[in-house]
């Protein structure tokens, strides 16, 4: 290692989500030079999704998309002997391991394949899921007492209809480390945290030892930011409206490049579209986080004093970020069948949309209530979609949207509605529309209940297999937990001390909040985050000033307004070197993931929808005022 270690070791994305095609590990391995492949493919809920499937033989277990990647790719990878580290292995890492194996063999490429395992807990989860002496589970929201937890979260154990279909822990790096140590091209891993790969590959690249914390949390970093594939160069950007469409189709993933002491450069394959900025990279970090402490099974990453810098075209510097040792315990994503749902959107046009709506609602609800239906209802909704045009140009412009969700634990139950809708059907309200199907009402689905549960680190068999070129196993060593651990201090939570009177900033003027801020949000499980950031033209030390000042936790709960509930939580934290304002809304997602009843179940139009809420903002922030390009 010491040899390469004299320069950064330059590590690119192929993936950020399992639609991510597999022509994009080959575009990154052939459109400029890398060290390193690294592919987050696992959203929360995909390990579950194959789970039952797996276990009846009708599904691989590995994420197509991953194993199209590597067919695609080999080529490129044992020319240019870059090595491959990623998560879509899924349930199966074995399995997509041998197969790759073969088809590297088949071609005459020597290539070492290796696999982790570790992650899937499903045969133990019943003796570390399971009340405590207060009758508790171990939810990963649990240390803060002051959380709330939606209806039914945590009643999965005492049903046996609710049985758990998967149960998976958060895996750091180790078993990454290990097997690049030992030789290997090609790492295939299961549900490993999502910038482990890129932590993994820093550590081997320069021979990290486990307790050079500030150096892991640098890489931790540097994996956050390039994990989402384009979201790294451009996509979800708030800033978007900046740029002509052109240059933001056909992006190119992002690449870290992780110098020695854990700083990075976020840049992309010059020969690519895409964007790579100081407001792409700050958006970035400021993405699914949980406050100012980033945590992965191998350090804990403190983002507070992290500072974004351009240093050149499509080059962005990141340095800051301090490293402590991790927790004993990491996220266990348990998941399991959580009954049958269905849904039917219709429209309405015109005006008088709110009674119509309510006509439809009531219609339905005492249908069902003389049928004697709802007291088998676990969740009814009739969540009402847009605000019709003030006299309107179109039609379109003068129509919303009524989308009726309901779950249940027996499919008949969600037919019940269905029948109730059609049932009442000719006394609709006037105008209504919409589409005939209503087959996602009509023909229920099954759903799956999540619960992110805590697990102590030392339950985890942690394993690296190596596969010789005879297909046999070479090599297979079991990872011990870290040896320095350290517990969770409560989170950080505040507004500014002391505060500002805003009327220090003089006169104001009411606009859209996005007009002057940029934000990023996203799902942790029932909770939603949310970053907000100055646009670059209003990027400066007053600005941030009022920026602190102004957005309070109550000024959150504020700019909610109607979608604000009592029981929900908020924190709230600074990034002052980046200007930055981070908040987690706990509950605000329901039971979160493939349980969420929300339209936005993930939580990503959660910051737009708020920077289109209008504010008073200072008229002395506006010297520099620039509107969007569209």
């Amino acid at each position: 290692m010491a040899a390469r270690a004299t320069r950064s070791i330059r590590i690119a994305n192929c993936s950020g989500a399992t639609p991510d095609p597999g022509d994009l590990m080959l575009i990154q391995a052939t459109a400029g030079a890398v060290d390193v492949i690294t592919g987050d493919y696992l959203a929360e809920a995909n390990l579950a999704q194959y789970a039952e499937a797996y276990a009846k033989g009708e599904h691989p277990g590995y994420v197509p998309s991953a194993y199209n990647g590597l067919r695609l790719s080999l080529k490129a990878i044992n020319e240019k002997r870059i090595k491959v580290v990623i998560n879509g292995g899924g349930l199966n890492p074995k399995g997509l391991a041998e197969v790759t194996h073969k088809l590297a063999n088949e071609r005459g490429y020597n290539l070492k394949i290796a696999y982790v395992e570790g992650d899937n807990l499903l045969p133990i989860v019943n003796d570390i899921v399971k009340p405590d002496s207060y009758g508790q589970l171990p939810h990963f929201d649990s240390p803060n007492e002051q959380v709330r937890l939606a209806k039914d979260t945590a009643n999965f154990l005492q049903d046996p209809n609710k049985k758990i279909v998967a149960a998976n822990a958060y895996l750091g790096c180790r078993a990454i480390r290990h097997s690049l140590d030992q030789g290997a091209d090609i790492v295939i891993c299961g549900r490993v945290a999502d910038a482990s790969p890129v932590m993994g590959a820093a550590q081997w690249w320069y021979g990290w030892k486990d307790d050079e914390f500030d150096k892991l949390a640098g890489a931790l970093v540097a994996g956050h930011l390039i994990e989402c594939s384009t979201y790294g160069t451009g996509g979800n950007f708030a800033g978007f409206d900046q740029y002509p469409i052109e240059q933001l189709l056909h992006l190119g993933c992002p690449i870290a490049e992780v110098a020695e002491n854990g700083e990075a450069i976020i840049t992309k394959h010059e020969a690519l579209n895409g964007i790579v900025t100081e407001e792409v990279v700050k958006c970035q970090l400021l993405y699914e986080l949980q406050g100012n402490i980033y945590l992965n099974s191998d350090v804990k990453a403190d983002l507070k004093n992290v500072e974004i810098r351009q240093i050149g075209r499509n080059r962005v510097h990141v340095r800051g970020a301090k490293g402590y040792p991790p927790p004993p315990t990491t996220k266990l994503a348990v998941f399991y069948r959580g009954g049958w749902q269905g849904e039917h959107t219709i429209n309405a046009t015109g005006y008088n949309t709110k009674y119509k709506y309510d006509l439809q609602e009531t219609q339905l609800r005492k249908q069902l209530e003389e049928w004697g239906v709802m007291k088998d209802i676990d969740l009814l909704e009739f969540q009402r979609v847009g605000v019709p045009r003030e006299n309107p140009r179109s039609q379109l412009e003068a129509t919303t949207s009524l989308r009726i969700f309901v779950q249940a634990q027996r499919a008949e139950t969600v037919r019940f509605v269905h029948r109730a809708f059609w049932y009442n059907f000719m006394q609709h309200f006037p105008g209504m529309n919409g589409t005939l199907d209503a087959r996602m009402l009509a023909k229920p689905a099954p759903f799956l209940g999540y619960f992110p549960a805590l697990v102590s680190q030392d339950r985890i068999q942690e394993s690296s297999t190596i596969i010789n070129r005879a297909g046999e196993v070479e090599n297979r060593l079991l990872l011990r937990p870290p040896h320095i651990t350290e517990e969770l201090a409560p989170r950080e939570n505040y507004d500014p001390i002391p505060p500002r009177p805003l009327s220090s900033f003089g006169p104001s003027r009411t606009m859209p909040f996005g007009d002057i801020i940029l934000a990023r949000s996203g799902d942790k499980g029932a909770n939603v985050n949310v970053g907000f950031t100055p646009r670059k033209v209003y990027d400066n030390a007053e600005m941030w000033e009022w920026l602190r000042n102004f957005l309070t936790r109550d000024r959150l709960k504020d700019m909610m307004g109607d979608d604000w509930r009592d029981w929900f939580y908020v924190e709230r934290v600074e990034f002052p070197k980046i200007r930055a304002v981070h908040f987690v809304v706990y509950g605000a997602l329901g039971r979160g993931v493939s349980s969420s009843a929300r339209l936005d179940s993930l939580g990503k139009g959660f910051a737009e929808w708020l920077r289109a809420v209008h504010v008073p903002v200072p008229v002395k922030l506006l010297e520099n005022e620039q509107s969007s390009k569209l």
